[in-house]
């Protein structure tokens, strides 16, 4: 299901929920089988090995690097891949039917990129232990432990994000720094990496301070002042390698950006080509 990471964390924020058991389970290889989930949403921490679950029929592969949220009274087909064992800690809990933003936990499936988080595992392991003691202290250990899994999971998810992103906008940037003289528009470098054009933008306004296409101008325009310092090349040359096909429009966005226009620009310089 398709929520942005700040509704779910939104959503845990706004809502009470109580552990109500902690599992872990090795699954052999290549075993396969259909369930129905319990009556209450569960988080899926895999240890070891692959599998692939299918909760109402939406697949997600789960492995040690991310976790997997199932919702309450789903059809479950979950079948181990490969040839390793699948090992995993399942901690079911209740949670308020609905919460403010309209989301409710029982009804959602997802998945989040963790990687590998040792303090994570440390949370998981003190858990499963205090989730086996008695007593009113254990119980409320169990609880604050949750929470603190619950946090460590939306703090890795959110440095995988980042660095994600940035990883994206050093893609885009280089194809556009290679590709500039080319026809470019900001539509087919979303499709060409698979992004909407509202992701682009963000990611562009976070490290750019800028939108994709004025990026794009931006580093057209800087090329085109060091061809024209630094060559004899004609207006409607430089208009051409920096990828424009009419000089007039070049000419005219040339004096927006810079004041100047291509040809007073090279004047203004004081460099005299002979």
């Amino acid at each position: 299901m398709n929520y942005e990471f700040s509704q779910l964390v939104d959503c845990y924020a706004k809502s009470f929920f109580h552990v109500k058991s902690v599992y872990r389970y090795r699954v052999a290889p290549s075993k396969s089988g259909r369930q129905k989930t319990a009556p209450y949403p569960g988080i899926i921490i895999p240890f070891a090995g692959k599998a692939q679950f299918d909760f109402n029929g939406t697949p997600y592969i789960a492995n040690n690097k991310k976790i997997i949220h199932g919702g309450a009274d789903m059809v479950l087909d979950k079948k181990v891949l490969g040839n390793s064992a699948l090992e995993y800690m399942c901690v079911l809990y209740d949670a308020d039917k609905k919460t403010g933003n309209g989301i409710c936990l029982q009804d959602l499936h997802f998945e989040l990129e963790v990687g590998h988080s040792p303090r994570l595992n440390g949370l998981l392991n003190r858990l499963w232990r205090t989730s086996h003691m008695p007593g009113t202290l254990s119980e409320f250990q169990k609880e604050t432990l949750f929470r603190c899994v619950l946090e460590e999971i939306f703090i890795c998810n959110e440095k995988i994000a980042i660095h994600n992103d940035k990883d994206l906008f050093d893609r885009i940037i280089e194809y556009i720094h290679e590709h500039y003289s080319d026809t470019i528009n900001v539509s087919e470098l979303a499709d060409m990496y698979e992004v909407n054009t509202n992701r682009m933008y963000y990611i562009f306004s976070k490290y750019a301070s800028m939108g994709p296409g004025d990026y794009l101008i931006a580093y057209r325009l800087n090329r085109a002042k060091e061809l024209l310092l630094t060559t004899e090349a004609s207006v409607n040359d430089v208009a051409k390698a920096v990828g424009y096909e009419d000089p007039l429009y070049f000419s005219r966005i040339f004096k927006k950006k810079t004041g100047f226009s291509p040809t007073a620009a090279r004047k203004n310089s004081g460099i005299i080509h002979n």
